[in-house]
C-alpha cells in the first residue's frame, strides 16, 4: 500500500522566499514531505519542465453581489470559482455587502446559502460595512470576528457606501479592539460628486468622463485622509485598489514611517488605461471601474510598487457586470458615466497577466509573484501557513504552471459568465495547467474535475498584521493613553 496519495514529480517549486527542485508529497489533503526519492503514492503527476506554486489567494472580487445600485454580478459562486481555479487560484476571499439598514449577521447568512452548494474552491469573506449602526458595532461585528470574518471594507464615496470621519473612527476603534484588518476605498467624494456634476452641466457624459470624475487628486487626499485616521486610532488598515502614483506616494510616505499601512494593485491598473474609455459608441462602459485606470506614467508607478514591496498584494477585484441591460447598461442604452456599472472582470487573467509580464519581463521573480498573489494575501487576511505557500502541514492547494505556453487573450478561453474582458488581444506568456485543491485534482487538461460545493467555508484567525501600530509620535502619547484606556487596549 502506497503511503501518499499523490506525488508530484520532478517539478521546480516555488515558495515565496525559495526556489528549487523537489517533489512534493500529499496525503490526506495537506502536504507532508517536500524531497527526493520520496516512494511510491497512488497517483502521480510527472511536473518536468514545469512550476510548482501555490495556488493563488484572491483577497479582492465580488461575486454573486449586488452593486449598492441594485445590479447583481454576472458571475455567481459556481462560475466565479471555475473562472478563478482556471486561473490558478485556489482560494477567494469575496464580500458579504451589507445593504443600508441590513443586519450583518443576515448579510452573511444570505451569502452562507449562495457560496455553500456552489463554490467549487475553498472561500471565505470580508465583510462591507455601509451601515455601521450601534447594533453593529457593539454586537454583531464583534461577534462576527469571533466567528473568522477577521477583515472588512469601508468606503470613503458611492452615496450608498459611504462612511464619513466619525464613522470610520468608530469602525476603525472597533477593529482594534477585536484585532480585524480594515480595508479602504480611498477617493474624496466630494471632489467627484463636483466634478461629475460640473461634467455633466457641460453635457460631457460619455464613458471617457468618468475617468476624468475620478481624478488622482482625490485618490491621493482620500488616501493620506484614511492614513491619518488609521494613525490616529493606532488601528493597521489595507487601502484597496491604488490606481495613482499620488496615492501610492502616500502609502510609501506612511509606510517609510513605519506604519502598518498595506496596499494592493490590481492589472486594470497596469494593463488598462484612461484611453480606453474613449473607444467608439458606449464601449467605453466596459472599462469603467473606480478609481479608473490611468496613464503610463501612473502604470509604470505601480509596477515599482509592486517590487519594491509598497504593494503587499494584487488583486483582481473582479466586479463582473454584462455589457447589456442586465449590468453596464442597465439604466439604458446610453448611460451617463454616472450610471454605468462599476467595475471590470478578470478573476481568471490575475495570475496569467502577472506572471507574463511580470516576471516573464523580468519586473519582479518568481518569489515575489508568489508573495503578491498567494502568501502575502494569506498572511494578511488571516489563512497562513494552511494556505498560499507550499510547507509541510499546509493544504495543498498547488497550481502547476507551464511557462512557455503562450496565448493571446480572447474571452472564449475564460470561464466568467460575463461575456467580455477587458484584456482581449494581449499576448501572455505562462498558464497553470493543473490545479489541485486540498489534493484533490480540480483543472487538468483544460478540463474542469471539480464539482459544485466542493470548496469548504474558512473560518480565518486574526492577522498578526491587525496588530496596533504602535508607532504614534511623542507629542501623541496622552491622547494615545486616553485612546487606548476609552477603548480598553
Amino acid at each position: 500500500m502506497s503511503y501518499f496519495d499523490l506525488l508530484i514529480r520532478n517539478g521546480t517549486v516555488a515558495t515565496a522566499a525559495d526556489t528549487f527542485q523537489a517533489d512534493v508529497a500529499v496525503k490526506d489533503g495537506r502536504v507532508v514531505a517536500l524531497g527526493e526519492n520520496l516512494g511510491t503514492a497512488d497517483h502521480e503527476i510527472d511536473a518536468s519542465g514545469k512550476l510548482v506554486l501555490p495556488g493563488g489567494v484572491e483577497g479582492h472580487c465580488h461575486i454573486e453581489q449586488i452593486s449598492s445600485s441594485g445590479i447583481m454580478t454576472a458571475d455567481d459562486f459556481y462560475s466565479g470559482t471555475v473562472s478563478a481555479v482556471f486561473g490558478g487560484t485556489t482560494t477567494v476571499i469575496p464580500f458579504a455587502a451589507q445593504q443600508k439598514g441590513a443586519s450583518l449577521r443576515q448579510t452573511v447568512e444570505d451569502y452562507h446559502a449562495c457560496a455553500g452548494p456552489k463554490a467549487v474552491i475553498d472561500y471565505g469573506f470580508h465583510l462591507i460595512i455601509s451601515d455601521p449602526s450601534d447594533q453593529v458595532i457593539g454586537q454583531e461585528l464583534p461577534a462576527l470576528i469571533r466567528d473568522g470574518f477577521t477583515s472588512f471594507k469601508v468606503y470613503m464615496t458611492y452615496d450608498d457606501l459611504r462612511l464619513d470621519d466619525y464613522q470610520m473612527l468608530e469602525v476603525l476603534s472597533a477593529a482594534r479592539r477585536n484585532g480585524a484588518m480594515v480595508m479602504v476605498h480611498a477617493e474624496n467624494h466630494d471632489m467627484i460628486r463636483w466634478l461629475s456634476q460640473k461634467l455633466l452641466d457641460a453635457n460631457h457624459w460619455q464613458p471617457q468622463y468618468h475617468a476624468v470624475s475620478h481624478s488622482r487628486a482625490g485618490e491621493g487626499e482620500a488616501a493620506h485622509r484614511a492614513i491619518a485616521l488609521s494613525r490616529l486610532m493606532d488601528q493597521p488598515i489595507l487601502v484597496v485598489h491604488v490606481s495613482s502614483e499620488e496615492a501610492m506616494d502616500e502609502i510609501r510616505l506612511a509606510q517609510n514611517k513605519g506604519l502598518k499601512i498595506f496596499a494592493e494593485t490590481c492589472p486594470q491598473y497596469l494593463f488598462l488605461t484612461a484611453e480606453d474609455l474613449h473607444r467608439d459608441g458606449m464601449d467605453g462602459a466596459m472599462f469603467c471601474c473606480s478609481p479608473p485606470p490611468r496613464g503610463a506614467a501612473d502604470q509604470a508607478a505601480m509596477w515599482r510598487g509592486l517590487a519594491n514591496g509598497t504593494f503587499s498584494i494584487f488583486s483582481s477585484d473582479h466586479a463582473p457586470y454584462r455589457f447589456d441591460d442586465s449590468g453596464k447598461l442597465k439604466a439604458g442604452p446610453e448611460p451617463t458615466f454616472k450610471q454605468i456599472a462599476n467595475g471590470v472582470p478578470g478573476i481568471e487573467l490575475r495570475l496569467p497577466l502577472l506572471f507574463s509580464e511580470g516576471v516573464g519581463k523580468g519586473r519582479i521573480d518568481l518569489n515575489r509573484f508568489v508573495a503578491l498573489t498567494a502568501t502575502n494575501v494569506a498572511k494578511l487576511y488571516g489563512l497562513s501557513p494552511r494556505k498560499g505557500t507550499i510547507a509541510v502541514g499546509s493544504d495543498a492547494d498547488i497550481a502547476i504552471w507551464d511557462p512557455d505556453l503562450e496565448q493571446t487573450i480572447d474571452h472564449a478561453m475564460l470561464h466568467d459568465d460575463v461575456g467580455y474582458t477587458p484584456y482581449a488581444g494581449i499576448k501572455i506568456k505562462g498558464w497553470p495547467t493543473t490545479v489541485l485543491s486540498r489534493g484533490r485534482v480540480v483543472v487538468a487538461d483544460g478540463a474542469l474535475h471539480g464539482s459544485r460545493g466542493d470548496g469548504q467555508f474558512l473560518a480565518r484567525a486574526v492577522s498578526e498584521a491587525a496588530a496596533p501600530l504602535g508607532r504614534l509620535e511623542p507629542e501623541m502619547d496622552p491622547a494615545r493613553n486616553f485612546g487606548a484606556d476609552l477603548l480598553g487596549r
